[in-house]
């Protein structure tokens, strides 16, 4: 679920023999449905050390980080101090957020959305340069946009942005979430997120048919599988990650894990019950095969756990 850096080197090793020009490198901080994070750092080397090998400039390294980029607000939590008296196994994770988060300062740009952990506005996102003058290559000419650049403005936002008439709705909830709930707010926010899922992952783990696919998240999200009693789910795993589950029997499990979610749907008690999604493809696909899974993302800052404790019941029940 991370970009593998020897196939990124090999990539861009064919690319330059072949003298094809690379201009950029997209990273993830984050993949919608495991949190997936790739290694930023290790990136940046690759980039540089094969470009140079060849000659050339390195390619632009952006990081799609819609998702993830909120992690950056437990930078600067104080670890040994622990002022929120998270766990240890939610330290290590907040350990493990701080590292992958700094790196993001080798990427050239970086996309960022607040309508997900950032608790904003559907409209509120952002395109982040990490030198200035980069800014430059997205600048037009009134030429080039015409139809919005008629009027006699003092500005014209249509050189800058491709938003062009759209009012700045977004921008400004964004600016009132970040003065209201503060930079110690939003690491309780982010820092209770990341509890409520290692609580989950431990939760479902407690269960020999069900697998969480994403253990060493340190996102939100989880990811999992629920099989009929009976079933060994890691050794299922084991299997279709070896190349030896037979396709027929392969379907058939992707086929009760979509039942058993869909009967849960159907029996939930929404005064009580959290409703959870189900996704067909959590971005890792060995072998050629996508893998389903049942999905919990823990934004909801009212989650607690008993709310995740139900969940493990609510499987438990089926």
């Amino acid at each position: 679920m991370a970009l593998r850096l020897d196939f990124l080197a090999e990539a861009l090793e064919k690319a330059y023999a072949e003298e094809k020009k690379v201009a950029f490198v997209i990273a993830t901080f984050g993949t919608t449905d495991a949190f997936g994070v790739d290694d930023i750092s290790g990136i940046r080397k690759v980039i540089r050390d094969e470009a140079g090998k060849a000659g050339v400039p390195p390619p632009q390294l952006h990081v799609d980080a819609a998702v993830g980029w909120v992690l950056c607000f437990l930078n600067e939590y104080d670890l040994p101090r622990n002022p929120f008296e998270l766990s240890a196994e939610v330290l290590a994770i907040v350990r493990q957020a701080q590292n992958r988060a700094r790196a993001l300062q080798e990427a050239d740009s970086v996309t960022v959305d607040f309508h997900k952990m950032g608790w904003g506005h559907y409209p509120a996102s952002a395109f982040i340069v990490n030198r200035r003058d980069d800014l430059r290559f997205l600048t037009r000419n009134k030429t080039d946009v015409p139809y919005f650049s008629e009027a006699e403005y003092r500005h014209d936002p249509a050189l800058f942005t491709l938003e062009c008439s759209r009012p700045a709705i977004g921008p400004y909830s964004v600016m009132a979430s970040l003065n209201g709930i503060g930079l110690t707010g939003y690491q309780m926010l982010v820092a209770h997120s990341l509890e409520m899922a290692a609580l989950a992952r431990k939760v479902i783990d407690e269960f020999e048919y069900c697998k969480v696919l994403n253990p060493g998240s340190i996102g939100p999200s989880v990811v999992w599988w629920v099989l009929p009693k009976g079933r060994n789910a890691d050794e299922i795993y084991r299997r279709l990650i070896a190349g030896t589950l037979p396709e027929e029997e392969r379907l058939r499990y992707w086929a009760e894990i979509k039942h058993l979610f869909d009967k849960r749907a159907a029996d939930l008690n929404r005064a009580t019950d959290a409703r959870l999604s189900f996704t067909t493809s959590i971005g890792f696909s060995p072998h050629g095969r996508s893998i389903p899974a049942w999905k919990a993302v823990f934004f909801n800052p009212r989650t607690d756990k008993e709310v995740v404790e139900r969940i493990g019941m609510s499987i438990e029940n089926l």
